[in-house]
């Protein structure tokens, strides 16, 4: 059974062929990424597996089902949780506030039982709440757990934004550019808890990524668009010394 593939994807914007004909397949436990120029469409992926955008043509196969029509919010329900390249979260809540928010795919309870905060309600309530903390100590975020968002550094922003994401607990994470914005440092980081949710949690990962230094460290497979066409697909030196790829990024 073929874990996540992408079959002949394409979106029209208006006029333009946003992406046009990308396929690919991810293996359970990889880390798969896309790379390309601004404009290329990695992102537009990330929608459309998301359910944000409904694909022109092509079709999306997530654990041996058709999830190409599904709801966008059956989506973490099915086991695919994503980040995205501008932080969203809220800057008022506490980061556990914000990671337990990661939680809504797996509610159990009903409107009257969550009111009236019935037995079964708070049986859940704990579940949840011992399910953020998990993820917490995972990245080592315990001494920001009470902090509001807004007080915190942009670096450890997106070490939260990863937080809720887990607490969904996927078996499918999307990640939108995790080193965006951060320093060489921070990047590092990012690097190890990457791998560590690869090998500890056992959870594959989908990334779209700029830094190549990144890619190289984390990366499987990985995949090279430009202007929404596959260019080049293989490790993560093959494709960037495939010439397509280095013209896509050099021009000539």
């Amino acid at each position: 059974m073929t874990f996540f593939e992408a079959e002949r994807l394409a979106i029209n914007f208006g006029g333009i062929r946003a992406l046009d004909g990308v396929s690919f397949r991810v293996d359970p436990g990889q880390v798969f990424t896309i790379i390309g120029p601004n404009g290329a469409g990695k992102t537009t992926i990330f929608n459309l597996v998301s359910r944000i955008y409904d694909p022109s043509d092509g079709r999306l196969t997530f654990c041996g089902e058709d999830i190409t029509r599904v709801s966008p919010h059956e989506i973490p329900r099915r086991g695919i949780a994503r980040t995205f390249q501008n932080i969203e979260l809220f800057e008022h809540a506490t980061v556990l506030q914000n990671v337990l928010l990661g939680r809504h795919a797996h509610r159990r309870s009903r409107f009257v039982e969550e009111l009236l905060f019935l037995p079964r309600v708070r049986v859940l309530e704990i579940e949840h709440r011992e399910a953020a903390e998990k993820v917490i100590d995972f990245l080592d975020l315990q001494r920001y757990r009470d902090s509001l968002i807004v007080n915190l550094p942009y670096g450890v922003r997106k070490v939260v934004e990863m937080a809720r994401a887990l607490c969904a607990e996927p078996k499918l994470l999307l990640l939108d550019e995790p080193s965006s914005g951060l320093s060489v440092e921070e990047t590092e980081d990012m690097a190890f808890w990457i791998q560590d949710i690869r090998t500890l949690l056992g959870i594959t990962v989908l990334m779209v990524e700029h830094d190549m230094s990144l890619v190289s460290a984390v990366s499987d497979r990985v995949l090279a668009l430009n202007y929404g066409r596959p260019i080049a697909l293989g490790t993560a030196r093959e494709v960037q010394d495939h010439p397509d790829v280095i013209k896509a990024y050099l021009g000539g």
